[in-house]
């Protein structure tokens, strides 16, 4: 299955792209490659380059891909059918890409990093559920952050605004599904899920590769 790219080049190099939201959660797209201790890493979606510039620069073997030529990634490809052979990768980082492609092609990009990864692998996918943000700043303890889901009567339809496909939260894009699908796919386990503080909008999946 084949891909085509959505925005032009221009769109990943503005200020309104790099907002402080973005920058936070390339922080811990870092911060859980970091914790993996990769001797290989293979980042799918590359934006900017933020990520792979600095995982770089701190001496990680990274190669890139991505489906848009201009971005010069080291491979083009999509993330369905990922240009690399089996088992390539210690970990694999793919953050918010697979909201870009359609719903039923989900399990079959999971497949695809499954194939190349070798021990990790490393998503974040947009949840659009609405959250409560409590900071609490207590004394010798310091600072206790926590998230309160707030529920909706009606869950909202997702519309294709031209980028995304879909987003957990929404109509028929439940946690609990996205969480299903990921499981059911043979080679993976999910380890957690989580969402940032700073960027609820971010929900992170770490997952173990048990080929």
């Amino acid at each position: 299955m084949s891909n085509k790219k959505q925005v032009e080049k221009n769109h990943y190099f503005n200020k309104k792209y790099d907002s402080k939201n973005r920058i936070i959660s390339y922080w811990q797209q870092i911060e859980e490659v970091k914790k993996c201790n990769p001797e290989s890493i293979l980042e799918i979606g590359i934006g900017n380059k933020f990520v792979s510039d600095y995982l770089k620069k701190h001496n990680y073997n990274i190669k890139t891909m991505d489906i848009d030529p201009d971005l010069e990634p080291d491979k083009v490809g999509s993330v369905t059918d990922i240009p690399f052979e089996d088992n390539s990768f210690d970990c694999v980082l793919c953050c918010e890409v697979l909201e870009h492609i359609p719903f039923n092609q989900f399990r079959v990009a999971l497949k695809e990093i499954n194939r190349v990864a070798k021990r990790r692998v490393i998503l974040s996918i947009p949840d659009a559920s609405r959250k409560y943000r409590f900071l609490i700043q207590i004394p010798k303890i310091g600072e206790i952050k926590f998230l309160i889901p707030i529920p909706r009567l009606k869950k909202l339809e997702h519309k294709f605004d031209g980028e995304h496909y879909w987003e957990i939260g929404k109509r028929n894009y439940s946690l609990g599904k996205i969480k299903d699908i990921i499981n059911n796919v043979n080679g993976l386990k999910l380890e957690k899920t989580y969402e940032l503080f700073e960027n609820a909008y971010h929900r992170f999946f770490i997952l173990k590769v048990i080929n």
